[in-house]
């Protein structure tokens, strides 16, 4: 994209990225802003051809977001539609291309990526030492801001590439 010229989706999916982070808020509940993110997440990923139409986001687990998560029924991921659907399965995870998984407890997190291995599929959480298990990105509360660290290892393994203005906002990039 040239540097003069910034397609309105890309432009607002940056902003936000940019600034929703500088804090929480009373006014923006945590898991807005996590939604958002998540949202966002997906836009500045590039898909394969292959991935089709539309993007089924999955909240794995118990969902913390609510009615927040669904707002972004709908939405335009470049010339894809975005799915929300809650799942609590590991296995019907595999018709999933974002998967957030929620509340990871035990070997959940190392259950669904075992599952998924090989997938066209964004693997994203909120838990501590999550990237560092192998999910692609990984949210963070710090000093009351919203931050996230990125796995490349797991983003290429999922056949995905993470926009580099993506990763120039992660506190940490694990190669």
């Amino acid at each position: 994209m040239p540097r003069s010229t910034c397609m309105p989706a890309w432009c607002f999916g940056l902003a936000l990225i940019a600034f929703a982070p500088a804090a929480l808020s009373d006014e923006l509940p945590e898991y807005r802003l996590k939604a958002a993110f998540l949202y966002n997440f997906a836009l500045f990923t590039e898909w394969p051809a292959d991935v089709g139409s539309t993007l089924n986001l999955c909240v794995y687990g118990r969902d913390p977001f609510g009615v927040e998560i669904d707002a972004l029924q709908g939405k335009p991921v470049g010339n894809r539609r975005l799915v929300v659907s809650r799942v609590t399965s590991v296995e019907a995870l595999t018709r999933c291309q974002v998967v957030f998984i929620a509340g990871p407890s035990g070997d959940s997190i190392s259950r669904v990526l075992s599952t998924l291995r090989g997938a066209t599929v964004l693997t994203i959480a909120d838990a501590a030492g999550a990237a560092e298990q192998g999910v692609a990105l990984n949210m963070n509360v710090v000093n009351n801001k919203i931050t996230f660290e990125a796995n490349l290892t797991a983003a290429r393994a999922a056949n995905l590439k993470l926009s580099s203005k993506l990763l120039s906002l992660a506190t940490e990039v694990l190669q």
